[in-house]
């Protein structure tokens, strides 16, 4: 028993012991840890829209073929009837729609039949007429390049062909002008 009592007084001083100590002082919270804080998000803004397409300037740039019969007869660099009213219509009338004229580039070719040299000279001719026919119609002679193509470019081949007369038919699209015209439009 005695030694029930001390451990009951033992029991009892703790138990005083416990009531009376002061509890420990709270231990201070550790400093919160900071993580890197991205900036605020930047306000996206939208770019704006791209400007509205500016149309492209109008050109008057045009290419005209005139061939077989219409232009120049065989062997000749006259212009006919036909090719005037044509250029009028296709050429002349086309050029007045120009604010103005770059450059007009007209190109003589010829047929196989005869020498190089002669076509080459034909084809020369026939650019100058359709040249000269243009600045009789008031178009600046200095816009105006010619060309002569001779028989180096032919539109139709006629190998099978015999008979002259035939031939020459055959090959009535290589007598031919091209006349190309660059500017920009009104």
């Amino acid at each position: 028993m005695k030694n029930l009592r001390l451990a009951i007084g033992s029991a009892a001083l703790s138990l005083a012991s416990c009531a009376t100590a002061p509890e420990p002082a709270p231990q201070p919270q550790p400093a919160p840890v900071s993580l890197a804080v991205p900036p605020p998000a930047e306000r996206k803004v939208a770019p704006p829209p791209p400007p509205a397409p500016v149309a492209a300037p109008r050109r008057c740039d045009a290419a005209v073929t005139f061939q077989n019969e219409e232009v120049f007869a065989f062997m000749k660099s006259e212009l006919t009837q036909a090719a005037r009213a044509r250029l009028d219509r296709d050429v002349v009338a086309k050029l007045a729609g120009c604010a103005s004229v770059e450059a007009v580039v007209i190109e003589g070719h010829t047929d196989r039949m005869g020498s190089h040299r002669y076509n080459q000279k034909l084809s020369e001719r026939r650019a100058e007429s359709v040249k000269a026919y243009l600045v009789s119609k008031g178009s600046d002679s200095d816009k105006i390049e010619t060309l002569g193509m001779g028989k180096t470019v032919p539109a139709k081949f006629c190998p099978d062909i015999k008979k002259r007369a035939e031939l020459i038919a055959c090959l009535a699209p290589n007598r031919r002008t091209i006349v190309s015209i660059k500017g920009p439009g009104r």
